[in-house]
């Protein structure tokens, strides 16, 4: 190859992380490489855990050690050599997340441009562009400081009318009979205390409930001489709700059964004071602007004709249809990014790269399909084929058949996952990937034909008038003891039909999601599952000894680790090291726990086994059964031991999942199964969800994949499209009707998808 030639590719020789079992491997510059294989299989090692830990790593490097301190922090990834690496844009799952006063808005910064626009040429003038920013003293609404809502005490939770202020009448903690703050009341002098709260006066009730700073005449005389009285609204608010820790946090779930949160009175959720609020532009105020759709926006703000605007102007339109052409023209500028799903958050992030001019990049994308319908896939297709030819290089790690179609060079990682996978199967064009005797290949060849006999309803779970958000009057019947697959392009209404509405009407429903399990860095699947307890009581039976000497979190576990496996040295200025401890080599336990055995292997194997490895290894004992569910939920590639932290959202549901499986009957509902999962798994998820509904289950299913969707027993479209122009039922019924729907774009790629015709270009 020649020199030129060389600098045509990144080369990676030697690759070693996690699985990666001495990858050699070249990928092309200036094109679009789709990284392939089953969950597990070492595809993110290779790409996110390599190549992008190494080009952040060397790019941080230029910089100062005052600013690199201040940097995320990436170790040098295991291989001998990485070659021709460019500077790395990574656009990944990870829910962008943030506080209330973080908005789509303020994340792209198009508010930023529209206070700007606003103190520029909005009238009358009010101020310069910060008073129009929620988070400034001077523009926020004083009322909610901002947040445009505010806690507000439910009196019907707080207070018990059929009890007196001595039978405990007052619903919350140190506030009961005896407790030290109910004694302010008790002893006022303003109340009969054995007098039952549903007799009171107006008066009474007023005093009780919302005085505050009184004078008392005729206290009880163990009332303190120069107290004011506060009624327990102000107390509670003031004592409770208006601290971040202390006592707001010792009583957090008491104080969420008594709040709600509402629509601020004063700005009705604009987030800004009146005197801001009364600048306006054609009749539009900013907190207008930033309530409407983007793509609504996009216009209105086109149609300003100011000459004095028209820089802001063009800025703003540009930044808005690049929203709209990534398929979130539904989402409005006010709408908290905490709220966002992954695959909204990481389109937030694309949008960002849409307006660059640079080139030479390595833009790397992480799953962009997940929660994508088809429809918006061909967009995110269209926006990966820009930036390659921009003249940049794309990574995508990917499983859907959609966005796979784009590639200009194919890699499948394999064979299998875990330890069985770690190895390049395979790597050249996308018509040989399709031929090739791999997963992938063979997926490709054996799609799965729609239902033909489905499953007769045992009952109807019924949805009357729903107009949350942007459901229109929406009235629709679930059948019960079916699978119900519910789907839509993004944004369509479906989660706030099946997430929010159905819960309210039946609130037993089983909710399977993908957000973080909250555990410590400590807990892991056999921790999580329950099977860790006995495992330690096998291992102490079979030696003598206490089960708790197999705990890394007791007396068994390394000192120096502190049962972890890792230590973490603090370098100042340099980034901070992980390393495997020295002590136990990673083994997480003490010399002498680790010298006891079962059947030939100590604690530290069996938290390092997989789930399959592990339902080998325990065939046979009665927590094989936990194993096995685990196994058919699709995350037999996890090692025991893993933290929690470390899997994704689709691993963490399947994780949710595997406990279900065997307790029948009951109403469950699935968000996106499908996330992260190879086209070869999909038939497993789908067994695991007929395994459900056999076993006596209604299982609902939010879903954009076309083989679940093609499978289920009923079928109920959202649309026809996103934000303002959905929530609407196009569909409801079995699925070969489905492919009928004239207004129904899922049909019509269902329908396309049977035929064999998917043509993402």
């Amino acid at each position: 190859m020649g020199k030129n030639q060389e600098h045509e590719y990144i080369r990676l020789i030697g690759a070693r992380e996690k699985n990666l079992k001495n990858v050699d491997v070249q990928i092309p510059k200036n094109k679009i490489t789709v990284f392939t294989g089953v969950s597990g299989s070492g595809k993110s090692s290779l790409v996110f855990d390599t190549i992008a830990a190494e080009s952040q790593r060397q790019l941080n490097e230029t910089y100062s050690s005052f600013i690199r301190h201040r940097l995320p922090h990436y170790g040098q990834p295991k291989a001998d050599a990485i070659e021709n690496l460019s500077v790395a844009i990574i656009i990944d799952q990870k829910r962008i997340g943030g506080s209330a006063r973080s908005t789509v808005g303020t994340i792209t910064d198009i508010h930023a441009l529209l206070r700007l626009l606003f103190s520029r040429n909005g009238e009358p003038f009010v101020g310069y562009s910060d008073v129009f920013s929620f988070n400034n003293p001077q523009g926020m609404c004083p009322e909610c400081e901002g947040l445009g809502r505010v806690d507000r005490i439910d009196v019907g939770r707080l207070l018990d009318p059929e009890r007196s202020l001595n039978e405990g009448a007052v619903l919350f903690p140190t506030f009961e009979p005896g407790g030290w703050r109910l004694k302010r009341y008790v002893h006022s002098g303003l109340f009969d205390n054995d007098k039952k709260l549903k007799d009171y006066t107006e008066r009474e009730m007023e005093l009780l409930l919302h005085e505050n700073g009184l004078k008392l005449s005729s206290p009880d005389p163990e009332w303190p001489k120069t107290s004011l009285y506060e009624g327990l609204i102000p107390r509670i608010e003031r004592s409770f709700l208006q601290k971040e820790e202390g006592e707001r946090a010792k009583y957090k779930r008491e104080i969420a059964r008594i709040v709600g949160r509402e629509i601020c009175p004063a700005c009705g959720g604009a987030r800004l004071s009146k005197h801001v609020l009364t600048c306006t532009i054609g009749g539009m105020n900013i907190a207008d602007c930033c309530a409407m759709p983007v793509s609504d926006l996009a216009a209105f703000i086109g149609g300003i004709d100011h000459r004095a605007a028209e820089t802001m102007v063009d800025a703003i339109v540009g930044r808005l249809e690049h929203l709209t052409s990534i398929g979130l023209g539904y989402l409005s500028l006010d709408r908290e990014t905490s709220t966002l799903s992954g695959g909204e958050s990481q389109r937030i992030k694309m949008v960002r790269q849409l307006g660059s001019s640079l080139t030479g990049l390595l833009y790397i994308f992480d799953e962009p399909s997940i929660g994508l319908h088809p429809r918006d896939l061909e967009r995110v297709n269209t926006l990966m084929r820009m930036l390659r030819d921009k003249g940049n290089t794309v990574l995508i790690v990917e499983h859907d058949p959609d966005v796979i179609e784009i590639a200009d060079h194919a890699i499948e990682m394999g064979p299998e996952a875990g330890a069985a996978g770690g190895r390049i199967v395979y790597q050249g064009s996308l018509e040989g990937l399709k031929a090739s005797d791999t997963r992938t290949g063979r997926a490709y060849r054996s799609r799965t034909p729609i239902k033909r006999q489905p499953r007769t309803p045992s009952g109807r779970l019924s949805i009357r008038n729903a107009n949350l958000h942007n459901l229109k009057n929406v009235s629709v019947d679930i059948p019960r003891g079916v699978l119900t697959v519910v789907t839509g392009v993004a944004g369509s209404g479906k989660s706030t039909l099946i997430n929010r509405v159905l819960p309210r009407s039946y609130p037993d429903i089983r909710l399977i999601d993908q957000k973080p399990i909250h555990a410590s860095k400590r807990s892991n699947i056999a921790t999580h599952s329950g099977i860790f307890d006995d495992i330690r009581e096998l291992f102490a039976e079979a030696n003598g000894v206490k089960a708790s000497l197999f705990s890394f979190n007791s007396a068994g576990a390394c000192p120096a680790c502190k049962g972890l496996g890792i230590t973490y040295t603090d370098l100042a200025f340099m980034d901070p090291v992980a390393s495997v401890c020295e002590r136990c080599g990673g083994r997480r336990f003490t010399e002498e726990v680790l010298a006891y055995a079962w059947n030939g292997k100590n604690i530290s194997d069996v938290l390092a086994m997989t789930v399959d490895e592990a339902l080998d290894f325990f065939r046979g004992h009665p927590l094989a059964a936990v194993l096995r569910n685990l196994h058919e939920a699709g995350v037999g590639y996890i090692a025991l031991g893993q933290p929690l932290n470390t899997l994704s959202g689709g691993e963490l549901q399947r994780v949710k999942l595997a406990p279900e499986l065997d307790r029948g009957g009951g109403v469950y509902v699935l968000d996106e199964p499908t996330t992260g999962l190879h086209m070869s798994d999909v038939a497993r998820l789908i067994a695991v969800l007929n395994r459900m509904v056999d076993a006596g289950g209604t299982v609902i299913v939010i879903e954009h994949n076309l083989d679940v969707v093609g499978q289920a027993d009923w079928v109920i479209d959202l649309g026809p499209s996103a934000g303002r122009e959905g929530g609407e039922i196009l569909y409801s019924g079995e699925v070969r009707g489905l492919m009928k729907c004239e207004r129904s774009d899922t049909g019509r790629y269902l329908k396309n998808d049977q035929k064999g015709e998917h043509d993402a270009e």
